[in-house]
């Protein structure tokens, strides 16, 4: 880490960032160094403590950056360049906690036997653990599998059960179909009855008339000739 001269006159500020600099530098290398030590959830924390250190550094540069701006030119140059290394400081320490990480991940993936060797794996324990994925990977894409052809199959079953609705919605649909026009049939010729009736009934009413006048004009005639019969002849 880069060694910080005593702050100039007037930088009372940027001397205290840089003691906080300090601080959380030293505790994400204590952070780092603690990684390969830990189990997998310690391990774990430590990584997650370490980030939020570097998050709280890398916002102390921020101000330092700033507070920079307030110091005179004179001395401007010489803490620029010490800010500098501790933006180089702070991205060495980044590249290690990724790398810590990346250790980690492979240690938990191919269990304890990479940690105890450094990190280094055998070919028989890589092939073993790729055989151990691939397998896994098998039986979840036979299930994922099992699952799409059990989806497919009540898929079919639900489309069977629609056609059969359908097919019963087109057989009631003709059956209303046929209904309607038998009533449409049925209403012609109830039509025509009811024309056929009211032709009879103006026929019986006209052959009564006719009626009445023959038995009127009867009358008429009998009358008269009873009439000319029994008149005394002037």
């Amino acid at each position: 880490m880069s060694q910080p001269l005593d702050a100039e006159p007037g930088s009372e500020l940027f001397a205290s960032y840089e003691a906080d600099f300090r601080l959380a530098y030293a505790e994400i290398t204590q952070k780092i160094d603690q990684v390969p030590e830990l189990a997998a959830e310690p391990r774990k924390a430590s990584i997650r403590a370490a980030e939020r250190a570097i998050d709280e550094a890398d916002e102390i540069i921020g101000q330092m950056a700033i507070e920079l701006q307030n110091i005179s030119s004179g001395s401007r140059a010489k803490l620029n360049t010490r800010l500098r290394g501790y933006r180089a400081d702070l991205d060495k320490v980044k590249r290690e906690l990724k790398k810590a990480s990346e250790q980690a991940d492979r240690t938990e993936l191919f269990g304890a036997r990479a940690a105890q060797s450094g990190g280094a794996v055998s070919t028989d324990d890589i092939s073993q653990d790729q055989r151990q994925q691939l397998l896994s990977g098998t039986d979840r894409l036979e299930s994922s599998s099992q699952r799409l052809r059990d989806s497919q199959r009540l898929a079919n079953e639900t489309e069977a059960i629609g056609a059969g609705i359908l097919t019963d919605l087109r057989g009631q649909r003709e059956q209303i179909v046929n209904s309607r026009n038998v009533l449409m049939e049925a209403d012609t010729y109830v039509d025509k009855s009811m024309r056929t009736l009211r032709g009879m009934a103006r026929r019986m009413v006209t052959n009564r008339l006719i009626t009445i006048g023959i038995v009127v004009l009867l009358i008429i005639i009998i009358a008269a000739i009873l009439l000319g019969r029994f008149l005394p002849r002037r």
